[in-house]
């Protein structure tokens, strides 16, 4: 299971990727981590750019029952940060939590640039030997790009789906070893909250919706 920074700042009425939800996610991460499933949390850039306030914070989540973290180098402005400062973070949580996932996330293909592809190799480098356990190129379709990276890491690529770009078998077929929805399943639950609130108020049939019954089996209750 995986948690969305998008999902939990929204959620608080917060913005994302703004370094403003670190009480949020170790909330929610105390909340599900002592679940029967691994939970990764995404951490943003790790609400600091100081490495040791970052580990530390993976610390408090390693014990709160978190398996791994993603670790990205966007920044709220568009901008990427420095690849020696993110691959520092890294460093910084690896050396503290050993045991923990680091899947570092850039956002190259998100930040514009004209050719993406030799900064995405060249940040992935830095951050695989500063211990990154996987590396995550958000942004990333066009399947021989993807195949490329796939030849070009050592540890396992994240590749997060896009409902234009490859389907599951297909990042299989081309090596990719994990897939993320990232905030998507928040943002279609929030799309049916919002139809469905419009069909109310319009006086249009609704559903259909789970029942009663199975919402409570679904939770567990």
């Amino acid at each position: 299971i995986g948690t969305t920074s998008l999902g939990v700042a929204a959620a608080a009425g917060l913005p994302d990727g703004a370094a403003a939800t670190r009480e949020e996610t170790v909330r929610l991460a105390r909340r599900l981590g002592r679940g029967d499933f691994l939970l990764s949390v995404d951490v943003e850039s790790g609400f600091s750019d100081d490495p040791e306030e970052v580990a530390a914070l993976a610390v408090e989540l390693a014990k709160a029952g978190v398996a791994g973290i993603n670790l990205e180098d966007g920044r709220a402005d568009g901008t990427l940060a420095p690849s020696a400062l993110h691959a520092a973070k890294v460093a910084a949580v690896k050396a503290a939590v050993p045991e923990l996932f680091v899947n570092a996330r850039t956002d190259i293909y998100w930040c514009g640039h004209d050719d993406p592809e030799p900064e995405a190799v060249r940040r992935l480098d830095a951050y695989q030997r500063a211990g990154a356990d996987g590396v995550f190129v958000p942004g990333l379709a066009d399947p021989a790009a993807i195949a490329r990276l796939v030849g070009r890491v050592s540890v396992p690529l994240n590749i997060l789906l896009t409902p234009t770009g490859p389907g599951l078998a297909e990042l299989a077929g081309l090596g990719v070893a994990r897939v993320s929805l990232g905030s998507l399943l928040y943002r279609a639950g929030l799309a049916a909250a919002v139809a469905t609130a419009g069909a109310v108020a319009a006086g249009e049939p609704v559903g259909p919706v789970p029942g009663y019954a199975e919402v409570q089996a679904l939770s567990g209750s």
